[in-house]
């Protein structure tokens, strides 16, 4: 991704403020330029609002777009919620081979609920073999 400019710094600050805030159609005009330039944390954002209708109807081929865009991008938070679409079903038809494969990268880089849902996912032998070595593996690393 490319350096942002002073205005575009602005612009997604000031995106990221309105959503906050929960002014969810000012967020999505001052992010939606962002996003299609690249910025993966606003697709991340974008997604999110796709995905739940926050001011929008519920647009699940764009939250799916805008998740993997940004998970693609390695920003883990994306990672973590295409493995939730992954792995309920939600915006796209569940797999869990998928689920593990996104969750495993946003453990990797450290996030706690990633690390746990994975071991969830080892535990029970949803998307890969049962592994209870491997499941508590996980488990310690996300802090329990």
């Amino acid at each position: 991704m490319k350096e942002l400019s002073l205005d575009d710094e602005l612009s997604f600050s000031s995106g990221m403020s309105a959503f906050e805030a929960k002014h969810f159609p000012i967020a999505y005009d001052l992010l939606l330029p962002l996003a299609e330039a690249g910025h993966p944390d606003a697709q991340y954002r974008l997604a999110i609002m796709a995905q739940a209708g926050l001011g929008m109807t519920v647009n699940k081929n764009s939250a799916v777009k805008w998740m993997r865009a940004a998970a693609e991008q390695n920003l883990g938070m994306a990672q973590h919620g295409l493995g939730f679409m992954y792995m309920d079903g939600d915006c796209v038809k569940q797999d869990y081979a998928q689920a593990v494969l996104w969750f495993k990268l946003a453990a990797e880089q450290g996030l706690a609920g990633a690390q746990a849902t994975l071991g969830n996912l080892y535990k029970e032998g949803q998307g890969v073999e049962q592994d209870l070595e491997e499941a508590k593996r996980w488990f310690a690393m996300a802090g329990f």
